[in-house]
């Protein structure tokens, strides 16, 4: 199992705005094709204005499969319209776990 962490610097006071617009049009397509959503997150401390994700996959061919289906699903543009102004700059990594660690539990996309 890998978990990627996907950091996205928005514009200052946009992260609400931008976490409204991931609930009403990323949610769906991205808990749909990825699946393995471990949280959603912004930031208190350190740099301000990041929204941080946790996707988990089951290896880095599973990753490639599903972000390239997400990239191509009409729902997840209509969200990448609507956020594309917000962005400052995004950055991603891979994590393994460095000793045998308990698998997290994904949420399923329900409320």
């Amino acid at each position: 199992m890998i978990i990627e962490e996907r950091d996205y610097v928005v514009k200052p006071g946009a992260a609400a705005k931008y976490a409204r617009l991931w609930d009403e049009y990323g949610r769906e397509p991205q808990t749909r094709i990825l699946g393995g959503l471990l949280g959603f997150y912004t930031t208190e401390i350190g740099e301000l204005n990041t929204l941080v994700y946790l996707w988990s996959y089951d290896s880095l061919e599973d990753r490639t499969r599903r972000r390239a289906e997400l990239a191509a699903d009409p729902d997840f543009t209509v969200f990448r319209t609507h956020v594309r102004d917000l962005l400052v700059r995004q950055s991603n990594r891979i994590l393994t776990p460095a000793l045998p660690t308990p698998a997290p539990t994904p949420t399923t996309g329900a409320r």
